[in-house]
Order: structure tokens, then sequence, then C-alpha cells
């Protein structure tokens, strides 16, 4: 494939598979020394800092390789977790950021290949989503090489367990992606059908499969015995010459080699092997690659103390009403001569989010996010927004995509200026796993681009829990490899049942160690404007988890003064009640998210001065310094609260109650009654909760 392929033009290959091979795959195809993988052998950690965060046959690796032409073809396998085929849509990520940004989109430069076992080319259904993915404008990389190691049997389970379907490959048939089936043992015919291959993808610029039919010598793993479960298939297996006897046989026949020549290849090779192992015990560390490298260069790991304030996100005035002037002008839509008309109530839409920064210097929520992306681009920095219905918004409050009275797609972020960088804003199909692995890759391979996945509702995240567990949550810790993707996660109790309420946050605060990834609940319009450029002013990178509000998004008090948004401000991970008198408060309520504005009404209706109620806008890492600083305020405070409107057993107050600074008081909790679901389903029952909760806050 690297040979050939650099004959046909291609100058990069990324690799997906999992752990069965990739040694051999490491040694022989990217080039990692016998050394390494020897010292690896003998439990030496990695690198200078003796990190081992996970086995060696999970560990990604790069490496230039010049071939018999003299081209250089840069190769990368992928880290990947052993849940099989996992890996598949983050390679895809990796390969069409790398095609958009470095190779200027030209698909002929770079392919994606995906190896695959038999029984989980048939059982994951994460492959059938990649490559649903293929054909998509989002998501395309002009098609991957899938080769199928089909060793027709699972770790016990005979091939026939495994699958209805006649062959491993069928799903193929999907996208009328071309099957070959070939013999493991006939060499040179898999390296015809391989050479077959990629000549197809690169002229059609799709999929492709080859069914490499062969089996396992030793079982599941050269310790494992199969005869317990498939006696008279091994049985043959062992009575069958190995794939280099057989190979052998062909040469001698043909006169390319003799018998002799052969045993002396073979012993010099061993003899080669035993000397760089010897080599290897006197490492001190094994080698790992770093990624701090490239488009990576420029880019540090996070410190403790880079968490205790936020840097500084505003905008000059003068900049930021040009840019909300050029952003809801729906005039700028396209070269001379372009005349698009709009639906009416867009276009009052754009106006009124106009008046909102001109006029009467109040923005809500969706105007802050608009101008969060429409500073970054102007500022240089690409932006990639992808998710079911991402486009609109699910909620009808982003309209980064409208559609022109002649079904013409516009998307106002692009039209800002000459200079701008891109805005990329699409509708994934229906598919969470599948996509998000995507998003994780393209920011994987992409540090200055701010790429985000938006799920339809928080809860649908549960879908790609995988992603989150395995790449999300863990990646730096287990390969060293940050990553700066950003979950939309739609969260709050507002009545529409147990399947629309909830998107996990105790899930995601249980994933939180060692400051590995940033998980906000922001109640603000100006907060969620600076979240999403300080993921982008850090100089590290983190997965950024934020847990996005449906009503308030609408709701009269969800707004932020335009000075909130200018020069000198910043991401508030603490929000202090300038309603309360301080030295009168008796009671602290501490909330996260939208039950704050449940919990403001009756503090305002009813008028309570000497009960204050203190916003957790950032939950990890969590904000120690900004809470006591806070806590210092209320010296005669004598209760102290955690307010949820999630359940006990659910939500933020497991975490909340294992971190919370220690302050003489304990915490009390005030939630739903612990539960097994989420929500209830009829919004009368929600409305009753609701408003018991908000009442015990204050009454308890």
């Amino acid at each position: 494939v690297v040979e050939y392929g650099a004959e046909l033009g291609v100058e990069e290959f990324v690799i997906g598979m999992a752990h069965r091979g990739r040694l051999n795959v490491l040694a022989n195809v990217l080039g990692k020394t016998y050394n390494d993988i020897f010292a690896e052998f003998e439990g030496k950690a990695f690198g200078s800092d003796g990190f081992a965060g996970d086995v060696k046959y999970h560990m990604g690796y790069s490496s230039d390789k010049i071939v018999r032409g003299g081209k250089k073809v840069h190769l990368s396998l992928t880290p990947n977790p052993s849940h099989l085929e996992a890996v598949n849509p983050v390679v895809e990520g990796i390969s069409r950021a790398k095609i958009d940004q470095y190779h200027q989109g030209n698909v002929k430069k770079l392919v994606p290949i995906l190896i695959h076992g038999d029984q989980s080319m048939a059982g994951q259904g994460i492959v059938y989503e990649v490559l649903q993915m293929s054909q998509l404008q989002g998501y395309g990389t002009g098609g991957t090489i899938h080769l199928v190691i089909n060793n027709q049997v699972g770790f016990t389970a005979d091939y026939v367990e495994g699958r209805s379907s006649t062959y491993c490959t069928d799903v193929a048939k999907t996208t009328l992606s071309p099957v070959f089936h070939v013999n493991a043992d006939d060499i040179e015919a898999v390296v015809y059908v391989i050479k077959l291959a990629l000549e197809f993808r690169q002229k059609f610029h799709r999929d492709v499969f080859v069914d490499i039919l062969g089996y396992r010598r030793h079982g599941h793993n050269e310790a494992d015995e199969p005869r317990f479960t498939q006696p008279d298939l091994y049985r043959r297996i062992a009575r069958h010459p190995k794939v280099r006897e057989v190979y052998i046989k062909k040469l001698v026949e043909s006169g390319s080699l003799t018998e002799k020549e052969t045993t002396q290849m073979e012993d010099e090779f061993k003899q080669y092997l035993n000397d760089r192992l010897e080599e290897s015990k006197q490492q001190e560390t094994a080698s790992v690659t770093s990624f701090l490298e490239g488009v990576w260069s420029g880019v540090r790991r996070a410190e403790e103390k880079d968490f205790e304030k936020s840097p500084e996100t505003g905008v000059a005035q003068k900049k930021f009403v040009e840019i909300s002037e050029q952003v809801t002008d729906l005039s700028r839509n396209g070269g001379a001569g372009t005349n698009l008309k709009f639906f009416a109530k867009i276009q009052k839409l754009y106006e009124n989010r106009r008046k909102m920064v001109v006029e009467h210097k109040k923005l809500d929520w969706g105007m802050a996010e608009t101008m969060a992306y429409a500073v970054l681009v102007t500022n240089g920095t690409q932006v990639r927004l992808s998710g079911q219905d991402s486009g609109r918004g699910t909620f009808a409050h982003r309209h980064a995509i409208i559609t022109a009275e002649d079904n013409t797609k516009h998307v106002p972020l692009n039209h800002l200026s000459a200079e701008q960088a891109p805005f990329e804003v699409y509708n994934s199909f229906l598919s969470e796993y599948g996509v998000l692995g995507f998003e994780y890759g393209y920011a994987y391979a992409a540090p200055t681009t701010l790429t985000i996945w938006e799920a339809q509702f928080g809860d649908f995240a549960n879908g790609a829990q995988i992603i989150i567990d395995q790449f999300v949550a863990s990646s730096e810790t287990k390969w060293h490899r940050m990553n700066g993707l950003v979950l939309m996660l739609p969260h709050g109790h507002e009545g529409q049942g147990p399947e629309h309420s909830s998107a996990r946050i105790e899930r995601f605060l249980s994933l939180c160690a060692g400051n590995n990834m940033q998980i906000i609940n922001c109640t603000t319009p100006a907060n969620i404007f600076h979240i999403l450029l300080r993921q982008m002013a850090f100089p590290f990178r983190k997965p950024l988890v934020i847990f996005t509000p449906k009503s308030l998004l609408r709701h009269p008090l969800c707004v932020s003064q335009l000075d909130d948004f200018l020069e000198g401000t910043r991401f508030r991970e603490v929000i202090d009640d300038d309603f309360a008198e301080a030295k009168a408060v008796r009671k602290v309520l501490f909330c996260s998210g939208k039950v704050y504005y449940d919990l403001l009404e009756r503090q305002q209706t009813k008028d309570v001065k000497d009960i204050a109620i203190v916003r957790l806008e950032q939950l990890y890492p969590f904000p120690e310094k900004q809470l006591h600083a806070i806590i210092k305020r209320y010296p005669n405070a004598g209760q102290w609260c955690w307010v949820q409107e999630e359940p006990e057993n659910m939500g933020a107050w497991c975490f909340v109650l294992r971190t919370f600074p220690k302050n003489g008081n304990g915490l009390e909790l005030v939630a739903r009654e612990a539960d097994s679901s989420p929500a209830v389903g009829l919004p009368q029952v929600h409305a009753f909760q609701q408003e018991n909760l908000v009442r015990r806050a204050f009454d308890q």
C-alpha cells in the first residue's frame, strides 16, 4: 500500500487498527525500531517523565518513510483502546482535518486505512456508522482502504455465530463499495488486489474493502488453547504449511531463491533480533513519539495555576460593534449580483440581533454564541461545528445556516471579511458514536481550530459513551495526547421527560481527575461567549464539556450587558450574588445552571436579602480559590446548601460533596429524591417538584 500509494501521489497514510497484529505493523510498516519494542516488553517507561499510561499495543506512532522511488511518505498509527473498531471514526476525523488544512482539500494526497477483524467487522455497529459518513459533505475523506484480516473465528466463537450475512464485509453493499476476497496464503495475489483497491480509491474516491481470508495459528493469542472450542479446525491448521513456507516453496520452485539462501536469511534475521534484544536491555526508557511538534508546536501542557484565573477575552467596543453589524447584515451574501431573499422571520431575527448590540446593549444566548464565532473567525481562528440540526439549532436559537427563498444555503458567519478564517457548520446524520469520534479526531489533528460537537439533547451523548470514556476523558493520561474538542450538551429539567432533561453531569464529573477536562454549566450569555474564546486563548488544549440551556435561550432574565463582552472581561468561574446584603446573609445557596433562575425568581419576588445565591459556572477544574474569596464575604452565614434540580444520586452533588472547601459547616443538600430515572414524564408533576424544591431551598 505504502510503496504503490507513493507512485499514485499519496503523501500520507493515517492508519487505525486494533491491538492484534499491531507490533507487526509498527515494526514492519512504520519502522519502529526493534530496540524500542523490546524495551517496552522489558517494562521500560516511556520518555523522561516515566509516562506509562497504557499497554504497549494501544500506543500511537508516526514516522516518515522513504519509499523505493525516493519519495517521502508520512505514516501515522492512531492510538486506540481495546474497544474494537472504536478508533475508526477518529481516524476519519484526523484524515479530514489534515486534508482540509494541510493538503488544501486534495483527497488524493492522504489515504485513511482501517484494519478490521472479521468478527468485529460484522458485529460492531460503528463500522456501519462510519461507512454511512463516507460520502457526506462534512465527513468525507475521499475513500478509505479497509483491510479485513479474516481469521474465520472470533475469540472462541465460530464464524457462523458471528453474523447472519454470507460475508463479514456485506455491510459494504450499503454504499456500493467494492469488496475483493483474497486467499491470505497467496501473497502475490494479496499484493495485486491491494494495488487494485488503491487504484480504485484514487480514481473514484470511495471506500473499498479487501477481505483477506486466513487463520490464526495459535488461537486468540500465543497462550490460548484453541482446540477447546475448534478442535477440527486447529487439527487442519496444524497440518497446514505456514505462509512463509508456502511462499518459500514458490520462490524456490521458480528459481528466485535456493533453500540454503532462505535458511540463511532466517538465521540472520533471528540473530539481528537477538542483538536488538540485548541492546534494549541497556536502555533506560522506551521511546514515545512526541506530538508537541508540527501543528502542535507552541502548545504546552497545562499547569495548576492556569485555572486560578481565566485569561481576558473581552473585545474592544468599536471592534465588537463592527463585527456585530457585519454578522447581522444579510445583504453580505455572496459576490456581485447576488441578491438572496430570506424568510421574513429570519430577517427580523437578524435585525433584532443587530439592535441587541447597537441599541439595547443587551445580548441573549444566541447572539452571544454567534459573536464568539464571529470574533474567532475574524481573528483568524477556524471554527467547525457539527451535530444533529446544529445549523439552525435544535431549539431554533442559532440560525447559523439560513435558507433563502430559492433554497440556497447561506452562512452569514462566512461573509464577514475577505481575511477571515472559515466557519464550517454541518448538520450531522443521526449518529452520536460515529460523529463524536470523528470530531475528536478532527480536533486531534487541528489544535488551532475550535472544533465542536453538539448533541441534539444532552442525554443522547450516552450513545457515544465509548468515545467519551476511552478518548475524550483519558487520552492525555493514557497516550500523552491533548485534545481541545468542545462538547455542547443541552441540559435542564423543564418537564420534557426522562430522555430530554439530563445530560448526566454526574457521569462526566466521575471521569474528572488531574485537570483532564473542563466541565462548564454556565448561566449567562457573556460566559458562553468567553468560554468559547478561552478555549482557544489557553496555551494548551483540554476537552471542554458545556451543559447548554434550553428554556434559558429565551428567558427574559438570561441576557448579558454589552459591557460584559468588552475589553477587560473574562470567563467567570463563580458568580456571586449582587442582590443579597453580604453581612446580613445567614444562608448561602450554591448552585449551577438553570435552577439559578428559579431560585432568583423567588429571591426577587419575596425580596429576600439574607439568603445569597452563588453560581458555580465551572464545576471542573473545581474553582476552589475563586470560591474561597466569595465565601469570605459571608462571615455571618450559618447554613450552606447545595441546590440542584437533578435527583440526589445524580447531578453534581456527589462531586461537590467530595470537593467543596471545608469551612467548618457541613454542606446541606436540596434536590429531588434519589431516582433510577433522571426526570418524571408528566409536566404537572415536574412543576410541583420544582416548586417544592425552590421552596425548600429558602425555607428548610
